[in-house]
């Protein structure tokens, strides 16, 4: 990848436009008046918004982008979610974590190197049961420990790694710590429009001129309604935003640590706050503490390498305290996928296994 590159990816995943011709606005975003060699140094004038179109096309096709698509709020959306531990005995990790790739809810699931070997993320719909769905996870996988962690108080989130290394010295502002005030507490207000609109807008973006025309026709709507109803739902915070998602080791970050944090618990939202503005960091969370598990802070830290983390953690520490810790590190990925919204993939999980059906799917 080239600087242009980088600053495209930088910028794309802060926010892709939400415009009828998107790479055109990119240009004029990513400020992209780079020298060129072949030029004797002269700086050329900037790519059109086809050339911007031409290298995210390039991009997707090395697998350095995952996908561009609207990133909801889960909760918001009246959907419920957790971080999920388990403890299985070393022989019977892949197995179980087989078992558990199979829900449909389950959007990330990872080795970490712990005794709690197993960490993963599942979302259901609201008229599902939560815990009942774990349970049965637990039950199904052989898990010989489970614990439920769900977010408490939510400080930072939203993966968006800086290729343009702008910022890799820095501390963040403070407009990093997430509004908690955005995220809607009452039920959705939802029509059959809007549960259309978001299954279409959910699913990565035609690589064409005007993307947003052509979702539309896919789907039935204008791409005027589009853009009126992404307004609709960030208005009331069930869209976080419009953005590219990266795959974090061909973009160059080939580490990733979950730092979890025994922090006091008079101290706990100061601290969140402090790590929440470290730009290394992505998400920060406060979780419940358990008798054999007494970290109650959350941090993802991402970088090239592990001693990248390692240096992160020590700013961070610098910062914050030097409160005991574990730093987690992800040895295998055994799913990651964008969770979807109102598919019938969920009611179809959970008639499996009422049948008992569901170890043999």
């Amino acid at each position: 990848m080239d600087e242009l590159d980088r600053k495209i990816l930088t910028e794309i995943q802060r926010e892709f436009p939400r415009a009828p011709k998107p790479f055109d606005v990119l240009v004029a975003r990513v400020g992209a008046r780079l020298p060129r060699p072949d030029l004797g140094g002269e700086t050329p004038p900037p790519p059109s918004g086809a050339q911007i179109l031409d290298r995210i096309k390039r991009l997707k096709d090395e697998n350095v982008l995952r996908q561009i698509s609207a990133i909801f709020d889960t909760k918001s959306l009246g959907y419920q979610s957790t971080l999920v531990a388990m403890k299985f005995e070393n022989a019977q990790l892949d197995q179980g974590a087989e078992v558990i790739n199979r829900h449909p809810g389950v959007s990330h699931n990872y080795r970490r190197n712990d005794a709690y070997n197993l960490w993963f993320t599942v979302a259901v719909p609201p008229y599902q049961s939560l815990e009942g769905t774990i349970q049965k996870l637990h039950e199904l996988s052989g898990a010989l420990n489970t614990l439920i962690l769900p977010t408490l108080k939510l400080f930072k989130i939203g993966v968006k790694l800086d290729l343009t290394k702008s910022n890799s010295e820095t501390m963040d502002s403070k407009e990093e710590i997430y509004d908690e005030s955005r995220r809607r507490k009452a039920p959705p207000e939802l029509t059959p429009e809007h549960i259309e609109a978001i299954r279409a807008l959910q699913e990565d973006i035609p690589l064409v001129e005007r993307p947003f025309q052509a979702i539309g026709e896919a789907s039935g709507f204008s791409e005027s309604r589009l853009f009126e109803l992404m307004d609709f739902f960030e208005s009331k915070g069930y869209l976080r935003r419009f953005a590219g998602i990266l795959h974090h080791r061909k973009a160059g970050f080939g580490a990733n640590a979950m730092v979890v944090w025994n922090v006091s618990e008079e101290k706990q939202d100061e601290v969140g706050e402090i790590m929440a503005r470290f730009p290394q960091i992505s998400h920060c969370y406060k979780r419940p503490i358990f008798p054999d598990w007494p970290y109650s802070l959350y941090t993802m830290i991402h970088g090239p390498k592990a001693e990248d983390c390692e240096k992160v953690v020590q700013k961070v520490v610098e910062k914050a305290g030097d409160w005991p810790r574990k730093n987690l590190y992800s040895t295998k990925e055994y799913k990651k996928i964008r969770l979807k919204y109102f598919t019938k993939e969920l009611d179809e999980w959970r008639d499996r296994t009422a049948r008992g059906s569901a170890v043999h799917a």
